[in-house]
Order: C-alpha cells, then structure tokens, then sequence
C-alpha cells in the first residue's frame, strides 16, 4: 500500500483531538512510515503575520492573508511549504514530478522578495507515522483514502477542504457514521 499523494480523511469515530475532523495529504509513504500534513487548520496566523515573525519582507500581496495551517503534531515549530512546481530549493523532499514539501528558509526567502512558486500552503508542524501505523490505522477504520486533489488544497479554503475530498469518494457528510458496522 503506498498512499503517497492520497488524502487521508478522518473518520467520525477518530476523535484524537489532533486528528479529529482532519484532512491530511500525505507527502510520502514507504514501509518505513507515512509522513504528510494537516491541510484544514488554519491558525490564527496568516503569511504576513509569519513573514513578520522570521523579519522577513513579503513582497506577494497574492499570497499574503493565506493562512498558516497547524500541519501535525511533530516539529510545530518549524515550518513546512507545499507548493508547485517543484523548483529547487535546499531542502525539498518531491512530492511528485510538479510538487514539492520543503523545509529551508530559501524557498520563503524567494516568496518575500516577490518570486518562489506559484502556489504555496504553509504548515507549521508536520504528522508522521510510525512503519505498519497508518495500515494499521486505516483497518481500524480510522481513515478514508482518495487519491489528491492538490487543487483542493490550493484553491479551496480550509473549511471546504473536508467536504472536497469526500465528494471525490462520491460521500456527503451526511453519509459518515461514528459506528462500524458488519453486514
């Protein structure tokens, strides 16, 4: 199973206060682990209150009341930059071919002098799991898994995100039930 690229959406009966209600894009799977980001939790922090964080000059009006998002429990204090294309930046981990997660400071360096990707989500904070933990997880019946969207990611606000991936399993909230069930 390699769920690289796949949104994992939380099930009802997953009630962790970290996980519950979450959409989380995972940005690579190998039998070593998981490893993604929480894409419907916006802070309380846009891009110009971090940029005046690190003392940074942000020179793209188009990007600047995005949202930081809360991306996982591990690292929050650092932070994380989703974003395409994939460009070339000291620390990226690819993604995909058009996509990429990185970590240095140069990719937000480029963002403030008005350049860097096109499209950009920002985390602090990463969600990681352990080799056999998301499996184990997902036969739990603690998450759903679609193959991404990043439009839904990118294009969408944070409060539609959820819905969005449901809808590319054809489910409506309405459907989702805490209970698991046998026929």
């Amino acid at each position: 199973m390699n769920l690289s690229q796949h949104f994992l959406i939380a099930m009802p009966n997953l009630v962790d206060p970290i996980f519950a209600k979450t959409l989380a894009f995972v940005c690579d799977h190998t039998d070593q682990g998981a490893m993604g980001v929480i894409v419907n939790r916006p802070l309380d922090m846009s891009l110009t209150t971090l940029f005046e964080q690190i003392d940074v000059e942000l020179h793209r009006p188009d990007v600047a009341e995005l949202p930081v998002c809360f991306g996982g429990p591990v690292q929050t204090d650092r932070g994380f930059v989703l974003h395409k294309p994939l460009g070339d930046w000291q620390s990226t981990l690819s993604v995909s071919d058009e996509m990429g997660l990185t970590t240095s400071k140069d990719i937000l360096l480029a963002v403030g002098e008005g350049s860097g990707p096109e499209q950009i989500f920002v985390t602090l904070g990463y969600a990681g799991w352990e080799a056999g933990q998301l499996e184990n997880e997902i036969a739990q019946n603690a998450w759903l898994s679609v193959e991404a969207d990043p439009e839904i990611i990118f294009a969408l606000p944070a409060e539609e995100r959820y819905e969005a991936a449901l809808k590319l399993l054809g489910i409506d909230m309405a459907m989702l039930s805490d209970e698991a069930g046998h026929a």
